[in-house]
């Protein structure tokens, strides 16, 4: 019998490289998703996995992903309430919760409650349900973020490095945001489930909303130089990286709590732009100032947190336990997704 992982919110970028990954290898791989009946929600960007009032019917199906092209099965459920989707973790081998709105946005109160919820709301539903299992998953990984640790400049930050918001980089509503969300997992009621936090950096890769394809077309017009000061350090991980890491913690069981899912070597953003003008052929790129984001912040709604909050973020746990990167350097990991070398 094959082995069965559960994707939650798996319908964004890092659900179709999960999903592709592990139906390679003939696990039988579960998509939860809140648009039923619609194949095409595998590998397609969901702007909020998160609480509603309205439950669809169960869907059960398997389909061809158009984003992976591998075979999956998508079962509806609202990200909140309990339903007959709780019945695909029985005996499941891994669940990967992804859940959670863009922070891709400004911070409104609207989506501050948004950005909260949609995180909070689908954990402790899959904690409730987890809990209810009389055979639970052997494992339950659960989305976090690496921006849980301080600004630095300097020394590297690894799981047991310090956390906190830091008033300079303006990040205390991102720290409150991850704080309830790994509380929603460390409380939730699963003692025969390992709980692992994945404290993600930035993902690497093609696929929507992933941040390559958009430094590409800023640097080709002629806009990749630095960003603010340009020292802020910037933590990355490509997709064949973390795909595999998703393996390694799953088949590694003295792994658990949070894990740092990041390449070995973080860089200031002045140099990891020069290597995007390199890799693109570009020899001319324009620095933006920090007011400069403000603005483009401001008109694109966003904030500019998200570039000038400096994340030197190691791997300590992955790397002790023994897993080995192929994309440990920015320049091959990069060279690797523009120009498959």
């Amino acid at each position: 019998m094959s082995k069965r992982i559960i994707l939650a919110g798996g319908s964004g970028f890092l659900g179709g490289v999960l999903a592709k990954h592990f139906a390679a290898m003939n696990w039988d791989v579960v998509v939860l998703t809140r648009r039923a009946g619609a194949a095409a929600v595998v590998g397609q960007a969901s702007r909020l996995s998160g609480a509603t009032s309205h439950s669809p019917a169960p869907l059960d199906r398997r389909d061809a992903c158009p984003t992976t092209k591998c075979p999956v099965r998508e079962v509806a459920w609202d990200g909140a309430t309990p339903g007959d989707w709780a019945r695909e973790l029985e005996g499941a081998e891994a669940v990967v919760n992804l859940c959670g709105k863009s922070v891709d946005c400004r911070y409104t109160a609207a989506n501050k409650k948004l950005l909260i919820e949609s995180r909070t709301v689908p954990t402790q539903a899959m904690g409730a349900a987890i809990a209810r299992c009389a055979n639970p998953p052997r494992v339950w990984l659960n989305a976090s973020s690496a921006t849980l640790y301080k600004h630095s400049f300097d020394a590297p930050m690894d799981e047991s490095s310090p956390v906190g918001a830091t008033h300079e980089a303006k990040d205390e509503f991102s720290i409150e945001i991850i704080n309830q969300w790994e509380r929603a997992l460390n409380e939730a009621m699963t003692p025969k489930t390992r709980k692992v936090a994945l404290r993600t950096t930035m993902v690497l890769g093609l696929g929507s909303n992933s941040v390559v394809p958009v430094l590409r077309r800023l640097t080709r017009l002629g806009l990749g130089g630095r960003m603010g000061s340009g020292r802020q350090f910037v933590s990355w991980m490509h997709e064949e990286d973390f795909v595999r890491a998703i393996e390694w913690v799953i088949a590694h069981e003295e792994l658990s709590g949070p894990v740092n899912y990041a390449a070995p070597n973080p860089l200031p953003n002045a140099e990891m732009m020069r290597t995007f003008r390199k890799v693109c052929g570009v020899s001319i790129g324009l620095p933006a100032t920090e007011w400069m984001l403000e603005i483009g912040a401001f008109f694109l709604r966003t904030e500019t947190e998200l570039i000038l909050k400096s994340r030197r973020v190691v791997p300590g746990k992955l790397l002790a336990s023994g897993f080995e990167f192929r994309f440990p350097k920015f320049r091959g990991a990069l060279e690797n997704l523009l120009t498959g070398k």
